[in-house]
């Protein structure tokens, strides 16, 4: 079956890094696009960053463009979400999804995400 473990939350800094990954299994990763997202308390599931299978394109939020980086290794079936410049309202647990297109038309779709890990919690401190 489908499974998105994610890791590397944890609690930093205002200014501070962190790289979040995800290892995916139980199907084809190599052929699927991927995305981030994350929820904080009292606020709906917001789209964060994803990239198409081949990675020759990504897409970003306003709110973290310039800071976050997501790349992907299909020989490792993981993505990855480099955090950099964190600021406190980037507190909220992390979550990826597998996107059910290749390469869709719009990456940022939340309703085109059919399996979302169990989230990885990131608290940024002022």
């Amino acid at each position: 079956q489908v499974q998105l473990v994610e890791s590397g939350g944890g609690l930093v800094q205002a200014g501070g890094s962190l790289r979040l990954s995800c290892a995916a299994s139980g199907f084809t990763f190599s052929t699927y696009a991927m995305g981030w997202f994350r929820q904080a308390p009292g606020k709906e599931r917001e789209f964060v960053a994803a990239v198409t299978w081949s990675s020759t394109r990504t897409a970003y939020a306003d709110s973290v463009k310039g800071r976050f980086t997501i790349s992907r290794d299909n020989a490792k079936n993981t993505v990855y979400l480099q955090m950099d410049s964190l600021k406190s309202e980037d507190t909220a647990v992390y979550y990826c999804a597998r996107n059910r297109y290749s390469t869709p038309l719009t990456l940022e779709r939340r309703d085109e995400h059919d399996y979302w890990g169990q989230g990885t919690q990131v608290t940024v401190s002022s």
